[in-house]
Order: C-alpha cells, then structure tokens, then sequence
C-alpha cells in the first residue's frame, strides 16, 4: 500500500487551507465492526454506528481486507441486483473482475477505482481472477456506496472505468502528505469520477509526524476512515487507528496527524477522506436497494422477481 504514488511529493501541486479557515471539531470516533460479504471475504463496516444525518449522501463502506490469501481461497460476489444508487469499489492491492447485466465490467487492480450507477436497475458480479485463486495473494479495497438524489434514481446505468494513473495527485504545503483525488473537486483540482452526486473523495497517505490541514467545502460533510497507521484528528489530537472513522462538524477546513512512530506493515497513516453535500430527502434502504419510499422498495424487488434488471449473461453459464 499505496498502489499510485511519487517519489518525491514536492513536485506536486500544493494544497493548503486559508489561515482563516475555520476548523471542522470532531464530532465523533466509531470503530468498525469485522465482517463478512460476498461468498466470504473479509470487511470491516466503516460506517457502522454513525448517524444517517452525518453520513448524507453516503450510504455505507466497506474496507475488504487486508487479507494475504493462500492458494484455492481467494472469494468474490454471486450475481446480485442494485437500484438507486452508485457502487465505488478502490482496489488498493490485488486485482477484482467486474461484470454487470449492462454490458459494464472489467479488471480493476493497484490504484484502479470501478465507479458503478446502478440508477434504474441491474445485475452485478465481483470475482477475484482465476490466477488469483490459484496461486493466492494480497487483496486489499473498499467499496463505498453513493446515494442517488430521487431525480436520478431511475436514470440509465452507467460504468466508469477509472485507471490508477488518472487520479489527481497532490500535496500539502510542506509534502508531508499524498492526495489522491479519485472524484469531485478539492481545492479547484477535479479527480477523474463523474458524479451525480456532489461529492469528493480523497486517499491520503500522511507521512510520520506530518500534520495535515486541509481546505474542506463548508456545504459538505467530513468523514475520515482510517485504512492503516495510527494518528490524531481535529485541533484536540483525538486518537484513531487502523478501522476507525472520524466524523467532522462544519468548518472550511479539517486536521489530521500521523504519529512519529507507525509500524512496519504501514509505514504512513492512510485515510480514505469523504465530503458530500446532503441530500436531506427520505431513504428507504433494504440490502441492495436504496429508494425513497417503501413502495419504491417493493417496486424494486418486483421488477428484479421478473427479471427486469437483466439477466445473467450467458457466458457464465445460466
């Protein structure tokens, strides 16, 4: 870890907060909870415990693994059905095979995010590939889920293929931190994924000791999952670690520390950042379904019964 990165930060653009920014508190702490998904890989719930209101527009994360895989035990997903809203799936290390009813799919590995918009409807597929089980390996990722405003709900499905090499890379002012941008706008630099929703999403890996404070949209919510390492957030240092997540309060600006002593295994503390604009309208949401009302809901499970999200493509056999 990290898939994409430089060898010497300086040479990026910089990133700094205006000295009169105000500073986002910390609202909350939570630890995520281990888990299970798919056919049986590992995941911690990033956002287990948080309240809804500090989460909009997001709906939930996964962090998958970090699991090293022997031979014959990698695992993915069954086909299953979304509606309502985007899938983001971040390969840090391994490599994931995507297939949906669409037509969309592909291999996404090192660096490489797959940005699904299940809008009206569709099937969807995650397998490790077959050299993959064969001779086992690291696996290392995360999938967010996007929520969809109720005008696009139903909009078309759309794939976005989004290649490690097109994030945006920045910096702080003093280097001490790589900024991958992967979608929205920061600071005037857009990443490469296209949103329906205002959002931004940014993988930093903040050097031992460096302290990070980052211009952040007033209209937007902050959260700060922790991937790996050991630091502090806010102004008031409150610890967290590998599994954790911070909720900011509203401010323009928000701080993270790395400590001066992290291990080994991750040498810089990595944080998956997220800001959105709420979207403040009622959610139903029941396993891969995420509408605004209950007869929405009911709707969506009477249209995957009958086959109306697609259908397995036949290469796989059904």
């Amino acid at each position: 870890m990290p898939a994409v990165t430089v060898e010497n930060p300086l040479t990026l653009p910089r990133v700094v907060a205006d000295a009169d920014a105000v500073q986002r508190p910390v609202l909350a702490v939570t630890t995520a909870p281990s888990g299970f998904e798919g056919e049986g890989f590992p995941v911690r719930r990033a956002f287990a415990g948080i309240n809804y209101k500090h989460l909009d527009p997001f709906i939930m994360m996964d962090q998958m693994g970090e699991v090293e895989y022997a031979a014959g035990e990698p695992k993915g997903t069954p086909w299953h059905p979304h509606r309502g809203f985007e899938t983001v799936t971040y390969i840090i290390d391994g490599t994931f095979i995507h297939q949906d009813s669409n037509g969309g799919g592909g291999t996404i590995t090192n660096g490489d995010t797959q940005w699904m918009t299940a809008g009206s409807g569709l099937l969807h597929i995650e397998t490790p590939p077959e050299s993959l089980v064969m001779s086992g390996g690291l696996f290392h990722g995360l999938q967010l889920w996007v929520n969809l405003p109720a005008k696009d709900k139903m909009k078309d499905p759309r794939y976005q293929d989004i290649r490690g090499g097109q994030v945006k890379l920045l910096t702080t002012g003093d280097g001490g931190a790589l900024l991958r941008v992967i979608a929205g706008d920061f600071d005037g630099h857009e990443g490469p994924g296209i949103t329906h929703t205002p959002i931004t999403m940014i993988h930093a890996s903040v050097r031992p000791g460096a302290e990070v404070t980052l211009p952040w949209r007033e209209e937007y919510n902050g959260l700060a999952y922790v991937l790996a390492g050991r630091g502090t957030v806010g102004t008031d240092r409150r610890p967290v670690r590998t599994g954790q997540t911070a909720v900011f309060g509203a401010g323009s600006a928000l701080t993270l520390r790395a400590d001066e002593s992290q291990d080994g295994h991750a040498p810089d503390l990595e944080v998956v950042l997220l800001g959105g604009k709420p979207l403040r309208e009622p959610m139903a949401h029941y396993g891969p379904f995420v509408m605004n009302t209950r007869a929405e809901l009911q709707q969506a499970f009477e249209d995957f019964q009958a086959g109306r999200l697609g259908t397995v493509p036949a290469v796989h056999g059904m």
